[in-house]
């Protein structure tokens, strides 16, 4: 006669099952919710990991399953995943807002903005509450980017509202300013900018704030950082050595700030040609990979050179948008992945 199934047989069971990035099994993690022992061995729980873009959730899934099914008497697994995303360090300035990552280059004509666009879509895509902030000042691209053009910002009281587009909040200096006019100011000025979006708009409760940040390390890297406590920075260079030597620089002053660095991305990796599917690496390739090894950080991926991504952001329909099925926008969708899992590992140490 079989034993009387109990929580505490699953609890057991699915200690084998490790995340293999935090190295602790789902359990002594708290990620096993709602045990319920059913009739006739038919057991459920939920699995609530710390991102709705967890890479690694139906490996989790198809491994707790196997591991609850070789208990004795277990007839049938039904396994909920979830996903509760925990908060990093709180924010004065920004309360409700759990995780605020910057995007950065050392230079620019590296695709940045492209990138912060698609990657807070694509974290959006997974169910993530997620803003982009177009902090820069000098060359705002976001809006054209997400089709956003001009519109009437509503405000009450000096706190403005954020315009929704494609399922995120976003904020830009161009929505201020006329479009055949160009930013002039020093560094007070940038920085009474700056303040002005951090404290001045109404985000509401978020997961993730991308900030898109303007290319170098000026006045405008350094408000950020000694204003906010930032999860950490995500920066984007091309392979071309130029490029790389002045991306180094702004990874050296993320580290000088405190910043963690999430990781590094390798945008126009490669060609592939239309008519003959020949592979032509323009601005070289595999120096980001290489550089993320050397600093000891890690590499969260490598976008192509294509036409359609190109057109997707002069269109005003970013490419995980136009062509989420498309091999670039799965590789943004990868890498807001692994970007997720890189903000929930510092999350869990601290």
């Amino acid at each position: 006669m079989s034993k009387k199934l109990t929580e505490e047989m699953v609890l057991a069971a699915l200690r084998q099952v490790q995340d293999p990035d935090l190295q602790r099994d789902i359990v002594s993690l708290g990620f096993v919710k709602n045990v319920v022992i059913g009739s006739e061995g038919k057991i459920s729980f939920a699995i609530e990991l710390t991102t709705p873009a967890c890479p690694l959730k139906g490996q989790l899934k198809a491994q707790a399953e196997a591991c609850v099914r070789g208990i004795a008497g277990v007839k049938e697994v039904d396994v909920t995943m979830t996903a509760r995303i925990r908060a990093a360090a709180r924010q004065a300035h920004l309360p409700n807002i759990k995780h605020v990552v910057a995007v950065a280059s050392g230079k620019g004509g590296v695709g940045k903005s492209t990138v912060s666009a698609n990657l807070a879509l694509s974290l959006a895509k997974t169910g993530a509450a997620v803003g982009l902030l177009d902090a820069d000042i000098y060359g705002p691209s976001i809006p054209n980017i997400l089709g956003i053009g001009q519109p009437k910002i509503a405000g009450d009281n000096e706190i403005f509202f954020p315009v929704s587009q494609y399922g995120i909040k976003v904020m830009s200096m161009a929505f201020f300013m006329p479009a055949d006019k160009a930013v002039i100011w020093r560094g007070p000025m940038l920085d009474k900018a700056v303040m002005q979006f951090i404290t001045g708009v109404e985000w509401g409760e978020l997961d993730y704030l991308i900030m898109d940040l303007p290319p170098g390390t000026g006045d405008v890297q350094l408000s950020i950082c000694q204003k906010l406590v930032l999860t950490g920075a995500v920066v984007v260079s091309t392979p071309q050595e130029v490029a790389l030597s002045v991306a180094q620089r702004a990874i050296f002053m993320f580290q000088q700030l405190q910043c963690p660095i999430l990781g590094m991305i390798e945008n126009m990796s490669h060609y592939i040609c239309s008519h003959c599917g020949q592979r032509e690496e323009i601005f070289g390739s595999g120096g980001v990979r290489e550089a993320s090894t050397m600093l000891n950080i890690p590499f969260l991926g490598e976008i192509p050179l294509n036409k359609e991504l190109r057109a997707a952001s002069d269109e005003g329909k970013p490419l995980v948008v136009a062509a989420p099925s498309s091999p670039t926008a799965l590789v943004f969708m990868e890498i807001a992945e692994k970007m997720a899992a890189q903000i929930s590992m510092r999350t869990f140490v601290q």
